[in-house]
């Protein structure tokens, strides 16, 4: 009988933010696919850490403890996303990013309350109820409830486009287009290197963060660059791998998985990272300072 190959996903989502699927099945998943080191970086909350670890003893995972803060680069305007793993304090992270998700919550009940009036059927007790057990109502939720309801058979397909596209010069933005004001990337670093943690700035190609590398690393202590993930192309990891190399910096990566609110497939462990690199994150922990 042929095993498969261990790995190690340090980069997915859990129902407790915008993934599809709980996260003690999350877990079970993560065992059947040959994925042993696991974190789940669930978006600006730590609610589900607990959880993970009982799970991770359960099937045999190691389970990181992690989490994805929403951040934004103001000097460029950018968003700029950042991963903080092993954290010694995980609920003072949690704590300081909870105006986020109360700023969400809000955006969201607006977004339905839009979408109602421009004439889709839909209410936000049913969206809740879609959203259940996730810490927030995210645009993946509101989506769903519209395809059960019927308006789409795609979650990012026409209508997602029509009622989200971001403006620009060309046309006018989606109408239920909003965004929230993020917390600043220096301060989200800063967190997480305050709480223990190792700090590592995710998918940096695909959201053009490349330029902020070196400020971030002066200026509030950047660990490490996800060089895995799906928006990177070869091109993209070796250029993340040269990065890393010039300010000793270490590396990680995952499938960035969401279970149907991807949108297109992505599986679980498709964005493999090898036990050097897990090694390397303990030692980077290991070196830590508070800051």
């Amino acid at each position: 009988m042929l095993t498969k190959p261990m790995k190690a996903d340090l980069h997915c989502h859990s129902r407790v933010s915008d993934g599809s699927i709980e996260i003690r099945e999350l877990v079970s998943l993560a065992r059947k696919s040959g994925v042993m080191t696991l974190a789940i970086v669930d978006h600006d909350t730590v609610d589900g850490l607990e959880e993970a670890e009982t799970a991770g003893k359960e099937y045999g995972v190691k389970i990181i403890s992690g989490i994805e803060i929403s951040a934004f680069d103001y000097q460029r305007g950018r968003k700029a996303h950042v991963l903080g793993f092993l954290m010694d304090h995980p609920q003072q992270v949690g704590e300081a990013c909870r105006p986020t998700l109360n700023k969400r919550q809000k955006t969201s009940e607006w977004i339905v309350e839009t979408l109602f009036e421009a004439g889709y059927l839909i209410t936000w007790d049913f969206v809740k109820m879609i959203s259940s057990g996730s810490t927030n109502v995210y645009k993946q939720h509101i989506m769903h409830a519209l395809m059960e309801l019927g308006y789409t058979s795609a979650l990012k397909g026409d209508l997602y486009k029509k009622l989200f596209a971001k403006p620009s010069d060309e046309a006018s933005g989606g109408i239920a287009y909003s965004e929230i004001e993020y917390i600043d990337v220096f301060e989200a670093v800063k967190l997480i290197k305050k709480a223990g943690g190792v700090a590592v700035l995710a998918h940096p190609i695909g959201y053009q963060n490349m330029e902020l590398i070196p400020e971030l690393i002066e200026e509030a202590g950047l660990d490490g660059l996800e060089a895995w993930h799906p928006s990177h192309d070869d091109a993209a990891v070796n250029r993340i791998l040269a990065e890393a190399e010039k300010y000793g910096l270490i590396l990680t990566g995952g499938s960035d998985f969401h279970g149907m609110y991807d949108g297109k497939p992505n599986l679980l462990g498709s964005c493999n990272m090898s036990n050097k690199w897990i090694q390397r994150l303990y030692e980077r922990k290991a070196s830590q300072k508070y800051v």
